[in-house]
């Protein structure tokens, strides 16, 4: 559930969702001991360009959420899938959302970055919670599905909660101890049925803390994380992530993943929600930490389609739900088989790769990146520029220069 989301080749502030461009800080430029050999992130960051990890990651994080919704209607026979499939449900969102933070750190209420977020997450989630309604109520012969922008459909609740989230960065940054306020907010949100489903707001205040996470993380704790070390790490902790979760798969409620509930709606009494939904926030913080450490920094044949996930995250869903919609997956049951199982995996893989290609997202620009300077007002002048050049002091201004 990511450019994202417009992963979003814009200004310096890249939009983290599916649709950021993930650039890195520009750092104060220092002399380096002449022994110390520039890394290529480094070099990417002093050249001012995208850098390759981040978009590794926005890819990768996609393919896996594209997977993982492909996997639903077919994992029911295999306890193998569903483990899988858990394991990736822990982290994936998690990791989009803190990416997302990440690159949300800079947000203020300024008219550029106010415009950006409109044009980069409102108006996207505008027009795809509406072609999402229409594909349903059409392909699904479900003629009462209504389109409501207050009850996000199928993937669509991503960009709301993004919209959510950075619109609030500034008050988060002023807190003194935000990450223990997002904390607490997730958990009391966890048992309040009463939240309701208006925008998504159970999935908002849930995965909150992962999105307050990105926004206090620094270059060094990424620089942390990549470590030799850590990456070595990460595969004992996926190997015994696995290994628990095919044991428990068979007693778990999926529903916990998603957020999207409290406990009481779950049929747990709300003390007793509050363990779980905690575990699955460290679970997911771990996970994502693994994840990120296993990410290549390096460029490689996908780092270029990081920049498409936004296009990517919104239109694989009509390929998953258009399946389920004209009873693909009811009619060829072989799909729920191993070789099945594969089939799904690698069409889907392939198929959001193509998605995320640079020729699908200039097709889709005018949906994840419209320009819309029509819509907005030009910013005021400067006083140095709204003196006329006739002016006596902008006169000598005019000469000194």
């Amino acid at each position: 559930m990511f450019q994202a989301p417009s992963v979003f080749t814009r200004a310096p502030l890249p939009p983290a969702t599916p649709e950021s461009e993930p650039r890195r800080e520009q750092t104060p430029k220092a002399a380096a001991p002449a022994s110390a050999p520039a890394s290529a992130a480094a070099a990417a960051a002093a050249a001012g360009k995208r850098d390759p990890y981040f978009d590794n990651v926005k890819y990768l994080a996609i393919v896996l959420v594209a997977v993982a919704h492909a996997w639903e209607p077919v994992m029911d026979g295999s306890r193998a899938t569903r483990a899988l499939y858990m394991i990736v449900y822990t982290f994936h969102m998690p990791a989009f959302i803190l990416i997302s933070g990440y690159f949300s750190r800079t947000f203020d209420m300024s008219a550029p970055k106010v415009k950006r977020l409109l044009t980069g997450v409102v108006v996207p989630y505008i027009l795809f919670e509406t072609a999402y309604s229409l594909f349903r109520r059409y392909v699904d012969d479900a003629p009462d599905t209504p389109i409501s922008l207050t009850d996000p459909l199928y993937l669509t609740w991503f960009l709301i909660a993004l919209f959510i989230w950075r619109i609030t960065t500034p008050i988060w940054l002023a807190l003194r101890h935000p990450l223990a306020v997002a904390l607490t907010i997730a958990m009391l949100a966890s048992v309040t049925p009463g939240i309701g489903d208006d925008l998504d707001l159970q999935r908002v205040l849930q995965f909150l803390p992962f999105f307050v996470i990105g926004l206090l993380m620094k270059p060094e704790h990424f620089r942390l994380i990549r470590r030799r070390e850590v990456r070595l790490l990460a595969l004992p902790l996926f190997a015994s992530a696995l290994l628990f979760a095919y044991w428990i798969a068979p007693h778990m409620q999926l529903s916990w993943f998603y957020r999207a509930s409290s406990a009481q709606e779950r049929g747990a009494p709300w003390w007793s929600g509050l363990v779980p939904a905690l575990g699955l926030l460290v679970c997911g913080l771990i996970l994502t930490i693994g994840f990120l450490a296993l990410v290549p920094g390096r460029r490689t044949w996908f780092t270029a389609l990081g920049a498409g996930t936004i296009c990517g995250y919104l239109l694989h869903g009509f390929l998953i739900k258009g399946a389920v919609y004209t009873g693909l997956f009811d009619r060829h049951t072989w799909l729920a088989d191993p070789v099945g199982l594969v089939v799904v995996t690698g069409v889907t893989a392939v198929a959001v790769t193509l998605m995320c290609s640079p020729p699908v997202r200039r097709a889709l620009k005018f949906a994840t990146e419209p320009d819309m300077h029509w819509a907005f007002r030009k910013a005021p002048k400067s006083p140095e520029e709204q003196r006329s050049p006739q002016d006596p002091e902008n006169r000598k201004v005019l000469v000194k220069h």
